[in-house]
Order: C-alpha cells, then sequence, then structure tokens
C-alpha cells in the first residue's frame, strides 16, 4: 500500500490495531468504552509510536474506572512515527478470565472402563496467557504472518466464497528444533485472535489435545478415542458464537506415516488414528469459527496427507543472534523492572548494531566509572557478544530465558542484597546502591555482574555440552 497512489488530496489509511484490556469488575458496555478510547486517541495523539503502551487515558473518568492497559501493537504502516490523521484504528476491548484450564474434557472410556483425559480446555483470552504473544521473538515475520492467515480465512468465509473454487482447510503446521517457542506461539496465537475476533466471537476456547493419551494400550481403541473427541470438539464448534483453537501438541504421536504401517513396520492401530484424524480434520474445514494449530519436533514422521492438509507449514528455527539479543534484552528488562537489576538503560537491538559498527576496545574494568553513554555502549557490546555464543552453541529459546535464573544461582546467590520489591522506612529508595547490589539500600544487582554471571553460564553449557556428546 502507497499513499503516493492515491488521488490528490487522499491520505492512505492504514490499519492501527488498538488493544484495550478491561478490568475484571468493570460494568461498562464495550461499544461505550471502544468509542471513548477512540476520541481519546484521535484527540490526544498526532503520531502513534508502534508497538507503545499508552499513558494519560487515566483523566477520562470512564476509562479511569474500567481500564487497565491500552496498548497500540501494530500497523502494516511503514511510516515511523504513524501520523494519527493516517490511522484507521482498530480498537479491540477485552476482558480475560481468570480460570485455570480444565482437565474436564475426555474422550469417554478406554480400555476396561477407564476414562481417557484427552483434552484440557482454556476460556479465552486469559489472564496466565497475558503477555505471551510480546514475549515470543522471531527472527521474520512469523506471528504478523500467521495473523494475516486468519484475517484472509476470516474475509473469504465472511464473503461467503465457494469452497469448491477457492479452498482452505484452517490448519497450521509449526515444525522445527525443541525448545524455539512451536507451542507457546500456538497458544499465543489463540489469545491473540480471541481479542482480535471478539466483535465477531464473543466467545473463545483453546483445547490442548494430549496426543499421547489417545493411544489405548487396548487393540483398536486409539481410533475410537480420537473420533469420540473429535466430536466433542464438534459440539463446541457448533456454538457459533464460540471461536475454538484446537492445539495439537507433538501430532506426529498421532500422525505416524501411514506407509509404515502399510509396511507392517507400525502396529494397525497407528493407521487408524491417522485415518480418524484426517477424516474429523476434513468434517472441521467446513467450520468458519475453528482453527487447528499443530506443533512437531520430527516432522519427517508426520503423515504426508497431514501436511498435505495444512495452509501454512512453517519451520521454527533456533534463534539467530539478533533475536537472541532482543530475548536477553526482554529478560533483563523484567529483572530491572522487578528491582532484581539495578536500574539501567538497556539499548534496543538497532541502537546495539549502530554502537558494534562504531566499536572502539575498551577496558572493560573502567566499565562501573564509565560516563552514562559508554556504559550503556558497553552493555550493549557486551550482551551482542553473549547472543553470539549463545547462538554457536545453538541454544534454544527455552534455554535461553533460563539463563537469568542460572547466573543468579551458580555466580551471584547471596551477593544479591537488597530488596527487590519492598519498602524500606515506609517509603520507596530510588538510590542505585554498590556496584553488585552489595550494601544498604542496593535496589539491585549491577547489570555489569549479571552479564558477567551470564557469560559464564553458557561458557559453562559448552562445556557440559562437550562432555555430554
Amino acid at each position: 500500500m502507497d499513499s503516493s497512489s492515491d488521488s490528490p488530496g487522499q491520505i492512505a489509511a492504514w490499519p492501527v490495531h488498538i488493544e484495550v484490556r478491561v478490568s475484571p469488575t468493570a460494568t461498562a458496555r464495550f461499544d461505550t468504552l471502544r468509542n471513548t478510547v477512540y476520541n481519546y486517541i484521535t484527540a490526544s495523539f498526532e503520531t502513534l509510536c508502534l508497538p507503545s503502551v499508552l499513558d494519560g487515558w487515566e483523566d477520562v473518568p470512564i476509562l479511569a474506572s474500567s481500564v487497565q492497559r491500552i496498548v497500540a501493537c501494530e500497523s502494516p504502516c511503514p511510516l515511523v512515527p504513524l501520523p494519527i490523521a493516517q490511522a484507521a484504528l482498530q480498537i479491540h476491548i477485552y476482558q480475560p478470565t481468570e480460570g485455570e484450564p480444565s482437565d474436564e474434557f475426555s474422550s469417554g472410556p478406554g480400555g476396561e472402563g477407564e476414562e481417557v483425559m484427552a483434552a484440557t480446555v482454556c476460556e479465552l483470552p486469559s489472564t496466565q496467557l497475558e503477555g505471551l504473544w510480546d514475549s515470543l521473538i522471531f527472527p521474520d515475520d512469523t506471528k504478523s504472518k500467521l495473523l494475516d492467515y486468519i484475517y484472509a480465512t476470516v474475509l473469504f468465509s465472511d464473503a461467503d466464497v465457494d469452497f469448491n473454487v477457492v479452498s482452505w482447510n484452517r490448519v497450521v503446521l509449526l515444525h522445527g528444533p525443541p525448545g524455539t517457542g512451536k507451542t507457546s506461539l500456538c497458544r499465543a496465537l489463540a489469545q491473540k485472535l480471541s481479542i482480535r475476533l471478539s466483535h465477531l466471537y464473543p466467545h473463545s476456547r483453546l483445547l490442548e489435545i494430549n496426543s499421547h493419551s489417545l493411544f489405548s494400550r487396548w487393540f483398536s481403541e486409539s481410533g475410537k478415542l480420537v473420533q469420540r473427541l473429535f466430536s466433542n470438539v464438534m459440539d463446541l464448534v457448533d456454538e457459533e458464537d464460540t471461536f475454538v483453537v484446537v492445539l495439537i501438541d507433538e501430532v506426529e504421536s498421532l500422525t505416524a506415516a501411514r506407509a509404515g504401517a502399510m509396511a507392517g513396520t507400525e502396529p494397525s492401530d497407528a493407521l487408524r488414528v491417522v485415518n480418524a484424524l484426517l477424516t474429523q480434520l476434513d468434517k472441521l474445514r467446513h467450520k468458519k469459527n475453528v482453527l487447528v494449530v499443530s506443533t512437531s519436533n520430527l516432522a519427517k514422521a508426520i503423515d504426508s496427507a497431514f501436511v498435505d492438509r495444512a495452509d501454512i507449514v512453517q519451520y521454527i528455527d533456533l534463534p539467530p543472534r539478533e533475536a537472541i539479543y532482543e530475548i536477553l534484552r526482554t529478560c533483563l528488562l523484567e529483572l530491572i523492572a522487578k528491582g532484581v537489576v539495578a536500574q539501567v538503560d538497556v539499548p534496543s537491538l538497532e541502537q546495539a548494531q549502530r554502537f558494534e559498527r562504531t566499536a572502539v576496545a575498551l577496558d572493560t574494568t573502567t566499565l562501573a566509572n564509565a560516563s552514562s553513554p559508554q556504559r550503556v555502549k558497553q552493555i550493549a557490546l557486551r550482551l551482542l557478544g553473549i547472543a553470539q555464543k549463545c547462538r554457536d552453541q545453538g541454544m534454544s529459546g527455552r534455554s535461553l530465558r533460563r539463563l537469568p535464573v542460572l547466573a543468579h544461582a551458580r555466580y551471584i546467590g547471596m551477593a544479591f542484597t537488597g530488596t527487590p520489591r519492598h519498602v524500606t522506612n515506609g517509603e520507596k529508595s530510588h538510590g542505585g546502591g554498590a556496584p553488585g547490589g552489595v550494601g544498604p539500600g542496593a535496589l539491585g544487582t549491577q547489570v555489569e555482574v549479571w552479564l558477567g554471571a551470564m557469560d559464564k553460564v553458557v561458557q559453562t553449557h559448552s562445556n557440559e555440552l562437550k562432555r555430554f556428546g
């Protein structure tokens, strides 16, 4: 979309998604809140930075009593910041639920009459999944690609496009190494859709299938269990005001290649399971309010017929250096926000890359006394160095997010004597404390100590891998 192609005087309107989280006790009508938020943003801002958390709405009484947070999320517009006059605000009001996922979704009795707990069901949007979408960092446009796919299916369904002419299956397959965030991305996508599609579907549910439980130890039971499970799924989907996301984790457990079964290397029960699953997917494809998302660590083990039914087959790789930097940066920002790490600016990836291009070797022993700009630069360069080491070792996102905990446990420990979230003498302290977080008034460990500790953890991880291999 290019505004230069518009007729003279016409300004391109770029869609901008605004998410408004409403408090659990709010009683105001959603359409009233939507209109009030729209009027507030258009009257208060000339430009919007994306993504960003908006403030100032607390001065509007109806928003102050009902809203917890307003976030300008994303837009396809390349302009940064985006002029409000060129923004078509898409305002999504949502009220997350507090409930735990239910384990009461069974597919009926298995062998000897025992109940087979085949799936868990979670009402969406859920407080447990808040922030998950933003915490997932991928090097490409994976997240936006998935959202755009859903929007396309909704558009085609609403337009009543002839299924015999243009066909889609509403199936997504994410595959790649363990620990790369595939399952988390599926859950985050379900949460995001429950917010973005709330104007079409007031209710949303995430159903996570326990693939391993569907294989009964009794011959021929597994295929029947799959049929019973999807019969229950169909009951959920029949509620037309509810959007249902079905997550099949480790789908290779259900869709082992039929070639092996026909060759006699796999039991015939596995063949029945694959056939039953494919049949049920074909039934669901005609329902506009359902999405099937699946993950696999062993893509080659998946039956080709299942892969063929997937509209999107997306490989989720181990994160590159740039993504690792952002993951570690978000970890540090969270620790800083909670007072575990002393307050300091942690540069963005773009800033760090600029520093790297103009880097001059410095004596790291003088960092504590360096000027603020110099210190920020060195923090960025050290974090980039750690990110590169993590990439060289092929560390997954799951491993990366453990680094701060391991760093504290192994190399900081009792050196941290600050009081992260406690108030002393009735007042909140704003002092910095001594380097390393030791001493009176310390709010947290100095970031240089954390970077050094994480660097040691990465080196230890490398040594352990060599011994393991």
